[in-house]
């Protein structure tokens, strides 16, 4: 059986249409477009029911038959329960004059009979929906710093109760019972804040939470599980950077597992977190970080980074529903760029450019996506694309002002995987792979042959983390020999910290020949360090103490690596045998180490 067609909801000045997905890319011919302009749309869960504020008519997907309307023109904001039996609605609180309480705006609607099942009050947007484990069984919302429990969608009695203190943010797990409920405390008088994981309904006593994770440092969180709901993440962010050194305020990133683990995740780049995402296989998440350029990392379940995308233009990461290709993206203040991603090879597909987008989402089917510019965060340019993920643009609609696109969800296991392919696919409208940039040259020296210009920021390439002889597989020739040279340049800097070495010491020319080899740099410069020493301390001159240590201590250290060092010389000799010059410099490197250990 084929698998169906995604539907895209469209929410604009010019009314809300659903729109059939690629490649047909036209109207459901079933679901006329409503000209009216509404204030939010949502699918159910399983994509089988879709409902749109205006009259709030709820509708199905597959043949547009009504199934409920309800006469609220005041609504705002509503959502599904998991399983489709609830609509909750949501509209701004208000009272009357002498009406002291006011009106109960968050209302709980039975689908099936249209029945109100329960009306509470809710003053503010954050967090207006309670939340419902997969199976319904539970349901859970904020109250003056506690949280109550409901079973069965009866909201008329309070199955239990989760107290703490200034309980300011909670999340539910996803996936089968037991359910797990995350739940964030702030810090206040000198204490530290702290998220701690509980197992429904086991709250009581002192050792009944699954994990406790404290930190300073934290004005809000992020708390996001994984989808097996066994460990969770948890950005912790201020508003303001005491140090001055961002913009953004301060972040740092926690990982919490239920079986008791927490951790910090060590990021390599200072700078803010930008975005977090896990994997739809549960065992990785992916971090954007760092000061722009901005780097990408992908860890695994014990936090250990496991692949680095190196440095770009990205505040954003997406993976695609099935897992298997991950999309890098900069938008907001940055131009568009995408990276795609197989995320199995660490190979990369295409790199797409969508300017101005404030919207990015997978479509269910993991072949397409969609990019939108939306009002209110951009009034002029407004429109939405629909792409292959190999750069395609299959669809280009403009619109006077749209205000919000979204896919049809579908269940787990409706669209199988597929083979990433790395061709474009075929279109009308062609790709936007983004234009290789130039630096800026003057008009005075545009007559002149290009020179190599200096860059504010360096470039970081590609990186495969994981142990073994494949770790850089994922690397171009041009790449590992760059990569070869920041590393014989960096060891460099370090010998030169470590010895006072004179500027005839080591030549260029030396250099060149072993920079493609860190090992052989650092040995060359050490030898030549330590004999320089000894021959000063032979001609009567007085060595500090620290030179006559070190002098000793990287003498027997070198003498203790004279075999592995023969072993590098003569593959290095075989490896490079085309060039004459450098063999000799490899055999003097040999003769040294060896005049070292005797």
């Amino acid at each position: 059986m084929a698998p169906p067609i995604p539907l895209l909801a469209v929410r604009g000045s010019d009314g809300t249409a659903l729109l059939r997905g690629p490649p047909s890319c036209d109207e459901h011919p079933a679901i006329q477009r409503d000209p009216r302009p509404s204030r939010c749309v949502s699918f159910s869960r399983d994509g089988s029911l879709f409902a749109w504020c205006n009259g709030d008519n709820v509708v199905n997907t597959a043949d547009g038959s009504v199934v409920s309307t309800f006469d609220l023109p005041k609504t705002m904001l509503l959502e599904f329960s998991p399983l489709g039996r609830v609509l909750a609605t949501w509209q701004l609180y208000s009272k009357s004059q002498g009406d002291l309480q006011g009106e109960a705006n968050l209302q709980l609607w039975d689908l099936q009979s249209g029945q109100l099942l329960k009306a509470l009050y809710q003053k503010k947007t954050e967090a207006w929906c309670p939340s419902w484990s997969d199976d319904e069984s539970i349901a859970v919302r904020s109250v003056n710093n506690e949280l109550h429990f409901f079973e069965n969608n009866d909201f008329n009695t309070i199955a239990n109760k989760l107290h703490m203190q200034k309980v300011s943010d909670f999340v539910l797990s996803p996936g089968a019972q037991p359910s797990k409920v995350a739940v964030y405390v702030p810090g206040s008088k000198g204490a530290p804040s702290f998220v701690r994981l509980y197992q429904y309904p086991l709250f009581g006593g002192p050792t009944a939470a699954l994990a406790n994770k404290s930190f300073f440092k934290a004005d809000r969180v992020s708390m996001l599980w994984n989808k097996k709901a066994s460990a969770l993440l948890v950005t912790a962010s201020t508003e303001v950077d005491k140090t001055g050194a961002s913009y953004y305020g301060e972040q740092t990133l926690h990982y919490l597992a239920v079986n008791g683990e927490s951790a910090v995740v060590q990021l390599p780049k200072n700078g803010p977190i930008y975005d977090v995402a896990w994997s739809p296989n549960a065992a990785e998440f992916c971090v954007v970080y760092g000061f722009m350029p901005a780097k990408a990392t992908i860890f695994n379940m014990k936090c250990d980074p496991v692949f680095d995308f190196g440095t770009g233009p990205r505040n954003a990461v997406y993976y695609s529903p099935q897992g298997h290709i991950l999309v890098l993206a900069g938008f907001g203040n940055l131009r568009g760029q995408m990276e795609v991603w197989d995320v199995k090879k660490y190979k990369q597909v295409s790199k797409p450019q969508a300017p101005d987008s404030t919207h990015f989402s997978w479509c269910p089917d993991g072949e397409h996506v969609v990019t939108a510019t939306c009002s209110p965060r951009l009034r002029v340019s407004n429109g939405y694309k629909i792409w292959h993920y190999t750069g395609t643009v299959l669809r280009r609609q403009d619109a006077g002002e749209l205000w919000e696109v979204r896919w049809q969800s579908f269940p787990d296991g409706c669209f199988p995987e597929r083979p990433v392919r790395y061709q474009a696919a075929p279109g009308e409208l062609g790709s936007t792979q983004a234009p290789p940039t130039q630096a800026y040259r003057p008009p005075a020296l545009r007559h002149l042959p290009a020179t190599a210009s200096s860059k504010l920021h360096e470039e970081e390439p590609p990186q495969d983390l994981r142990p073994g002889p494949s770790a850089e597989r994922c690397l171009s020739k041009s790449a590992l020999k760059n990569q070869k040279k920041r590393e014989a340049k960096k060891a460099a800097k370090q010998v030169s910290a470590s010895f006072p070495i004179s500027p005839g010491a080591a030549s260029p020319r030396l250099l060149t020949f072993c920079s493609s080899d860190a090992l052989n740099v650092l040995l060359m410069l050490k030898l030549k360090a330590i004999e320089e020493l000894k021959e000063q301390q032979a001609s009567g001159k007085t060595l500090q103490k620290n030179q006559v240590t070190h002098t000793h201590t990287h003498t027997h250290t070198l003498t203790h690596t004279n075999t592995h060092t023969h072993t590098l010389t003569h593959t290095n000799t075989h490896t490079h045998s085309h060039t004459h010059k450098h063999t000799h410099t490899h055999t003097d490197c040999s003769s040294a180490c060896q005049s070292v250990s005797n």
